[in-house]
């Protein structure tokens, strides 16, 4: 399994009223994209939020600094809210990136759970998924013809122009971004692409949506089997569970009281303990016990990449390095050791 890191560039303040200024964040976005680099990580994703407490709000332009250093990342979006772009100004910049990168852009749209872009962008959240529908087979037109003819119901027609530059890479991969709902499974199957599922909650509430995906990509005519699944959710390791929880804590409460679409008025340490149990979708704990969870999602979903959401809340740039680094050097060994084993005669 292929692992990598993302976030969303919150600006979280701490039990002072404080928060980093965008511009410190963003400085340890890229840092922290170079030490994954170094760490052997395959994957960054930038999320991307049109509000205040959110330092990222265009991640195509950090992926392109962080492009300058870095070798081996892949750089994406997680994700691009696809319903209030256009799609032929998102492929000119990822496929412009993917020439500053040497070919390592990638795409993960989604629909998005934050909709502060409808407005902000002039669309009507009543269009919610027919936007995205056609966005997204646009983006793929795009994406397979170097000239287009498109007649756009909620976009706009192009008449046989040229689409400028084209990427390094033969196809830019373009991933769909999934929360929970069936018909968002089944359009990635239908489509035959990759699928991207943000597990909130345990793998085993997602175990019948991605067979609907699968099921649904053959009846389309698409290698089920050939398709990648990867999963990605809240993370944090530290060298024991207790001091895990403890330090984290803090910093998930606040990402929830101040940064979700709904914030909380009080997430309580129940609730976190909880969700950080064996069953739950929250991967916080020892390397073991992350481990362990990791290997349930691989087999709940077959999933072939795993992407870690990190420092969340506010968690300190030296909180996050050593997350990393303990994913790096003891989680990511020790899961496909199990993953390549040999299963028992």
């Amino acid at each position: 399994m292929d692992f990598g890191i993302f976030t969303f560039g919150e600006l979280s303040r701490n039990a002072a009223g404080h928060a980093l200024s965008p511009r410190q964040r963003l400085a340890d976005i890229i840092e922290l994209a170079r030490l994954a680099d170094q760490a052997g990580m395959r994957f960054l994703g930038l999320g991307e939020h049109h509000r205040r407490d959110f330092a990222l709000s265009a991640p195509e332009i950090v992926l392109a600094a962080v492009a300058r250093e870095t070798t081996h990342l892949r750089l994406s979006t997680a994700v691009t809210v696809l319903s209030t772009h256009d799609p032929v100004r998102l492929f000119e910049q990822f496929a412009t990136l993917d020439l500053v990168s040497g070919g390592r852009a990638e795409i993960i749209a989604g629909r998005g759970a934050f909709i502060e872009s409808y407005p902000l962008f002039g669309y009507d959240t009543a269009d919610y998924d027919a936007l995205f529908d056609e966005k997204l087979r646009m983006l793929l037109e795009l994406r397979d013809n170097a000239s287009l003819d498109w007649q756009g119901t909620l976009t706009q027609t192009i008449a046989g122009m040229d689409i400028a530059p084209r990427p390094l890479q033969e196809k830019l991969p373009i991933w769909v971004g999934v929360g929970g709902t069936p018909a968002s499974f089944a359009r990635a199957g239908r489509l035959g692409l990759p699928l991207f599922v943000a597990l909130l909650s345990g793998p085993e509430r997602f175990r019948r949506l991605v067979e609907l995906y699968r099921h649904t990509a053959a009846e389309a005519g698409h290698d089920a089997a050939a398709l990648p699944v990867g999963a990605g959710g809240h993370f944090y390791v530290a060298p024991t569970s207790q001091q895990a929880r403890d330090t984290f804590y803090p910093y998930y409460r606040a990402y929830f009281e101040q940064n979700m679409p709904r914030p909380v008025d009080h997430f309580p340490r129940s609730t976190f303990d909880d969700w950080s149990e064996p069953g739950g979708g929250l991967l916080v704990g020892s390397p073991q016990q992350v481990v362990d969870k990791l290997l349930n999602i691989q087999e709940a979903l077959g999933t072939s990449r795993y992407m870690a959401q990190i420092g969340l809340g506010g968690l300190p740039f030296a909180e996050t390095a050593r997350s990393i680094e303990l994913l790096a050097t003891e989680i990511i060994p020790a899961v496909n050791r199990e993953i390549q084993a040999p299963a028992p005669a």
